[in-house]
């Protein structure tokens, strides 16, 4: 579970270490307050939660099983242990 909520927070946080570069490549303050408007900020939170948003959507469209597939589970069969399948 700690994965999934890293990757979603690097993910978050992918904007902020751009610019953060950005200020860096160009020899301005990464540190001086002026550097970091509110209305920048803003809009790198925004930014950020578009990227966690689309990144939920893609996981949710394109990870899991195919369509119209049918998981049967681990099961006993006969005394012995059956792996789970997708049919």
């Amino acid at each position: 579970m700690i994965r999934p909520v890293l990757t979603e927070v690097g993910i978050f946080l992918i904007p902020f270490a751009a610019y953060a570069l950005f200020l860096i490549a160009t020899r301005s303050g990464v540190f001086a307050s002026s550097s970091w408007p509110a209305h920048l900020i803003a809009k790198l939170v925004l930014g950020s939660l578009l990227l966690v948003v689309l990144s939920f959507v893609m996981l949710a469209q394109f990870s899991g099983a195919p369509p119209n597939s049918t998981y049967v589970p681990a099961h006993i069969e006969n005394g012995r242990l059956v792996d789970g399948v997708e049919k």
